[in-house]
């Protein structure tokens, strides 16, 4: 028969939250960011709470931090029990939680794929709000405790108490204005395109540490048709895709865009395709969720509006 532990016998409760959120972030360094406490300071509570449970939580790597078995069961006891905590507060102080729904994605696909999907669902659901945190030189960002949803590109895995749902490939195609593709086309064989002023991403973009991708620029995409890229000069070399989108629609030159973040300027007729050849390099984008954030209807609403517009099935 297993051992009775009096609740009075247990660590303090603010050791179980500092352990909560260096358990999300993997990170002492973050933890303590967020904590606003040293880093020092997280490091002693969790080795407090690690001697005072006789058991280490986290494997301490170089530069790396992993959950033990023991913190991973650690991980979901606790989150639970702050959740319940929470509710009971709220309910006795009468305070409705307030409906929020925290998605961490990249620069590009935040602002050309995800806010338009945010408004799309305040439209019937106008009570919810929404905090995007978007950035493509921070992939720390998905590993907030806030953060509820999380958009990310490659071949990802399911991480500890997440759910993982594929939402569509990786594909870019020569995108223009109208005006510009009356002006200068048409561009009948892929060589023609070197005529063109081709914008493109800057060689930076691919190695930021949210994105670090294989690129998928001008030189692959001529490879793919079978010709080779002249490399003329450009009127907009940059490493943000907002920048290089709004040049397009300005009708300065060719883009390459990705197929999700160009399908609403393409339908409304603000770009064209140029050229009909397109590019893929195997990677795929995914929506990462937590599933104790599904407990809240804010957020299980959103993913299912989400995956219910572009048609995907819950795995």
């Amino acid at each position: 028969m297993p051992p009775t532990i009096r609740r009075r016998h247990l660590p303090s409760l603010g050791s179980f939250a500092t352990f909560e959120v260096a358990a999300k972030h993997l990170s002492f360094t973050l933890a303590a960011k967020e904590l606003n406490v040293t880093q020092g300071a997280v490091s002693q509570q969790i080795r407090l709470l690690e001697t005072a449970l006789e058991t280490p939580l986290f494997i301490r790597k170089h530069n790396a931090l992993e959950l033990t078995e023991a913190g991973k069961a650690l991980q979901e006891a606790v989150t639970s029990g702050l959740d319940r905590i929470t509710a009971g507060v709220a309910a006795i102080s009468g305070a409705e939680e307030p409906q929020v729904v925290t998605i961490s994605a990249t620069d590009g696909m935040a602002r050309f794929w995800l806010a338009p999907l945010i408004r799309s669902f305040r439209a019937e659901h106008s009570e919810v709000g929404f905090v995007v945190l978007a950035s493509d030189a921070n992939d720390t960002l998905r590993n907030y405790a806030q953060v509820d949803v999380a958009i990310l590109c490659g071949n990802e895995r399911c991480e500890v108490g997440e759910e993982l749902h594929f939402l569509f490939p990786e594909v870019a195609q020569p995108v223009c204005s109208p005006a510009y593709l009356n002006a200068y086309g048409p561009f009948e064989s892929a060589e023609s395109l070197n005529g063109a002023n081709l914008l493109h991403l800057h060689d930076s973009h691919w190695s930021a540490d949210a994105i670090g991708w294989q690129p998928l620029g001008w030189a692959e995409w001529f490879r793919a048709q079978g010709a080779v890229w002249a490399k003329a000069p450009s009127s907009l070399v940059t490493n943000k895709v907002g920048l290089l989108m709004e040049a397009a629609l300005d009708g300065e030159g060719v883009m390459l865009g990705w197929n999700h973040m160009i399908a609403r300027d393409i339908a409304e007729g603000r770009l064209v395709f140029a050229h009909p050849g397109t590019i893929g390099v195997g990677r795929g984008n995914f929506l990462n969720y937590r599933k104790d954030a599904l407990r809240r209807p804010a957020v299980a609403r959103f993913v299912t509006h989400l995956l219910g517009v572009l048609g995907a099935e819950t795995r």
